[in-house]
């Protein structure tokens, strides 16, 4: 299947979607909210989403410094916009990297220092997430009543120790050779991938300690980007009137997020919404919240992907074709 019937099927399964979420969750009450509506909120929520792009873009171009590149603010906009389009055209947002690398490889980073800049990006974005859980629960107690913060930052502490120990293992001579000896046990295709893997994994470690103040800056980048798209949310509930715990609605984004990052659909298309139905349905008017629901992803997601739609077929044309067997 071409990109084009992909991109209708995506289109009319994001319409689908988006009417089936607010026809069941609203009422004669949505109405009566939106005619209070306060469109002053949709002006702040394209606030918080360009400030979500430039820290987004800020952080790769620094990546790109630490690999000894050089990228313009607007080039690492357009690889990061391109990563919102190929990523809703495919299953479990397999594409969005591939079209990261190929955006990259375009503007001169080798395919080797590309692949290891995304899968940087990547990652610190997880962790981030990951660090800020306890916080979440801690703060809000009655998302998960029966688990304790305490037991959850005990599980995030031995989760880092697990990662930072792998970091560690993976720079061993022991690791190199159980890799090798592993490689040689599996057919050549296999074979390639898993030593490709581990050179990333290496290159990419090495990325990440070859500067400490640059990579604080990057990580610092990667929280104020992924705050301020949250923050998407809580403006469109001001639009409302709505009395925002700020805290508590970000605390659940977080979870909401970090669940999208394994989401199996297209873009977590379906599982986002129906994520934001049931963590936000108490928080907002009765009627409104499957409305709020699509809202946030036309601003949060859809818009970027047209965007990122616009510039990946101006600039990458046949190339995104050819990216159709590496996506497989």
């Amino acid at each position: 299947m071409n990109y084009y019937k992909r991109l209708v099927l995506l289109v009319l399964f994001i319409i689908g979607v988006s009417g089936m979420v607010i026809y069941l969750t609203g009422d004669i009450n949505m109405i009566v909210h939106l005619n209070a509506f306060r469109p002053w909120s949709i002006i702040l929520a394209f606030l918080f989403l360009s400030f979500g792009m430039y820290f987004d873009s800020t952080r790769l171009v620094t990546l790109a410094k630490m690999a000894g590149k050089e990228i313009s603010l607007f080039q690492s906009l357009q690889v990061i916009l391109s990563n919102y389009f190929l990523a809703m055209l495919t299953p479990g947002a397999t594409g969005g990297p591939v079209a990261q690398v190929l955006f990259l490889r375009k503007l001169g980073v080798p395919t080797g220092q590309a692949t290891v800049l995304v899968f940087v990006r990547t990652i610190l974005s997880i962790l981030f997430l990951i660090i800020c859980l306890p916080v979440v629960f801690y703060l809000d107690v009655i998302l998960i009543p029966w688990l304790q913060p305490k037991f959850v930052s005990i599980l995030v502490v031995a989760l880092m120790g697990i990662m930072i120990g792998s970091a560690w293992g993976m720079r061993t001579k022991m690791m190199a050779r159980t890799v090798l000896w592993i490689v040689k046990r599996t057919s050549n295709p296999l074979r390639r991938r898993i030593w490709r893997l581990y050179c990333d994994i290496l290159d990419s470690l090495g990325l990440l300690l070859s500067s400490s103040r640059g990579m604080a800056r990057v990580f610092i980048d990667t929280g104020l980007s992924l705050l301020s798209l949250y923050a998407i949310v809580p403006a469109l509930f001001l639009g409302l009137g709505i009395t925002v715990d700020w805290p508590i609605i970000m605390g659940r984004m977080i979870i909401l997020n970090l669940l999208l990052y394994f989401a199996p659909t297209p873009g977590g298309t379906g599982i986002a919404e129906g994520g934001f139905v049931y963590l936000f349905g108490n928080f907002v008017p009765a009627g409104t919240v499957g409305l709020l629901a699509v809202v946030w992803r036309i601003l949060a997601e859809y818009l970027p992907f047209a965007a990122g739609m616009y510039f990946t077929l101006k600039i990458l044309k046949g190339k995104l074709l050819m990216a159709k067997r590496t996506i497989r």
